[in-house]
């Protein structure tokens, strides 16, 4: 017997309905261009545009059921109209069933938190894996088991969350990873999925054009480990050298009793810590220390900041019940995570370093390491996206100026704003003006940066790290810091020589 539409629907959930709920659906769609007859379509709520205005197109191309937070004032008489009080919560809740709960067949680990999450996630997959397949969902792709695919969104729609734990429970995974962003908490996209460990890693300033203050971004992070999701996980780990850290172990600890909290960091109250923290460019060393254990680490990564990482990966692994020891005898054969310091060697005498820092933060994370270990000058190529939070423009800009001898601002992803808006918002926060160049033109900038760098300088390009595109207006162009650097020094060779 095929699925019929009250097969997915609680009591309660229904607002009010035209049409019959006893009709059989052949699937879920949340585009109205991806709908194939028999479907059940979601007109989602949307910051452009608004998924009700796409019911007629998803009931011609064979819809049978629509749901949505609005009755249309005129119902179209071909298929059964669901009004529920949030089409996004509701479509959470439906997919889950749909697709048999695969969170209950899989121990899902979600990592939240401004920066880290895309390295904590690769950590743990590499941890956990070995002898038994380890999904990911993440900013690079998505790891289904017996395929990987590119991402299209860190934390991509309820629909396809749940449609892609059930192909990797499907394809033999026993444990899932994935990156939690706030945008994916606040819109439902995580709604009631049981996450056997959910990671805090930090809170910085990021989307306030979406958040508005950074006290409303972290209760949105938060929810995550209080329940506010729909579900409580089972272990809690927190990163407690930052401030908003504290401030959710604090609250985990006192009103939050049913998740098993673990801390980490280099705080002396953390219970999985790091001491004697050594940094250069070829590794970082510590003393790990654990309720019941230490031992000394050698880690390929670079930087305190993926310190903090390797951190958040093993405090969760342990928290899961594994042994560090048996664990991290493979941190050797990790190889990082692309575009995140990844190192271009292709020749030339001086450092070249692509990294996805793209917060004020993160640029000054990653600069003050590389301003520490570089004998030379610091030279950094970076812009700010279009059509984002503009109070963090001039901040990075800041950042920049405050650790690099030699600046080259240019496009990131304008996407629809004008390059000189951005150029003007980044200005706001310069004090030192000789040391910026402004370059409409990344490729420009990039080849210019490496004409001027010497042996023994370092050059980071930030910002678009593993990205393959640049975005302008309404268009996407092939664009990739790594392979246009290697290019541009293969060119220089050449003309050298």
């Amino acid at each position: 017997m095929a699925p019929k539409i009250s097969d997915y629907f609680h009591e309660g959930e229904i607002v009010a309905v035209k049409g019959t709920l006893d009709r059989p659906i052949s699937g879920l769609a949340i585009d109205s261009r991806r709908v194939v007859p028999g479907m059940m379509f979601f007109a989602l709520p949307g910051h452009r545009t608004d998924g009700a205005s796409y019911i007629d197109e998803a009931i011609s191309r064979g819809a049978v059921a629509v749901v949505t937070s609005s009755m249309p004032v005129h119902p179209p008489g071909k298929a059964t109209i669901i009004q529920v009080a949030d089409a996004r919560a509701t479509l959470a809740a439906v997919a889950q069933r749909y697709y048999k709960f695969p969170d209950r067949d899989l121990s899902v680990i979600g990592v939240t938190g401004t920066n880290g999450k895309t390295t904590v996630t690769h950590l743990l997959q590499h941890f956990l894996g070995g002898d038994q397949r380890v999904g990911l969902l993440g900013t690079i792709n998505y790891d289904l088991g017996a395929r990987t695919v590119p991402a299209f969104r860190t934390t991509p729609e309820a629909l396809d969350v749940f449609g892609m734990l059930g192909q990797m429970r499907d394809a033999g995974c026993r444990q899932a990873v994935m990156e939690v962003s706030s945008h994916g908490i606040d819109q439902h996209r995580v709604r009631g999925l049981q996450f056997g460990a959910a990671v805090f890693t930090n809170l910085t300033r990021d989307h306030l054009d979406y958040h508005k203050t950074l006290d409303a971004y972290f209760e949105v992070k938060s929810r995550l480990f209080t329940g506010k999701t729909g579900s409580l996980p089972k272990v809690s780990v927190v990163n407690l050298d930052d401030a908003y850290g504290e401030k959710l172990a604090a609250e985990l600890a006192a009103e939050v009793p049913g998740t098993r909290l673990v801390t980490y960091g280099e705080h002396p109250d953390a219970q999985v810590r790091a001491e004697q923290v050594q940094l250069n460019f070829k590794n970082s060393t510590f003393r790990l220390v654990w309720p019941g254990g230490s031992m000394d680490i050698d880690s390929p990564l670079i930087g305190r900041y993926n310190v903090s990482n390797m951190l958040a990966a093993i405090a969760t692994a342990w928290g899961l019940g594994r042994d560090p020891v048996v664990f991290l005898a493979r941190l050797r054969a990790f190889k990082g995570v692309p575009g995140r310091m990844e190192r271009i060697e292709a020749g030339q005498p001086f450092n070249v370093l692509v990294d996805y820092a793209h917060t004020d933060d993160a640029l000054r994370n990653a600069l003050g390491m590389l301003r520490a270990i570089t004998p030379g000058r610091l030279l950094v190529v970076f812009g700010c996206g279009g059509n984002r939070d503009r109070t963090k423009r001039p901040l990075m800009a800041r950042a920049v100026q405050d650790f690099a001898d030699i600046a080259f601002a240019t496009a990131d992803n304008p996407r629809t704003e004008a390059l000189a808006q951005i150029f003007d918002d980044m200005r706001a926060g310069v004090t030192a003006p000789e040391k910026f160049t402004w370059i409409d033109d990344r490729r420009r900038a990039i080849s210019l940066a490496l004409d001027m760098a010497k042996p023994g300088d370092c050059l980071l390009i930030a910002g678009k790290g593993h990205e393959s595109y640049q975005e302008f207006a309404d268009t996407v162009f092939p664009f990739d810091d790594r392979h246009v650097v290697r290019e541009l020094i293969g060119i220089k060779a050449v003309k050298v020589s």
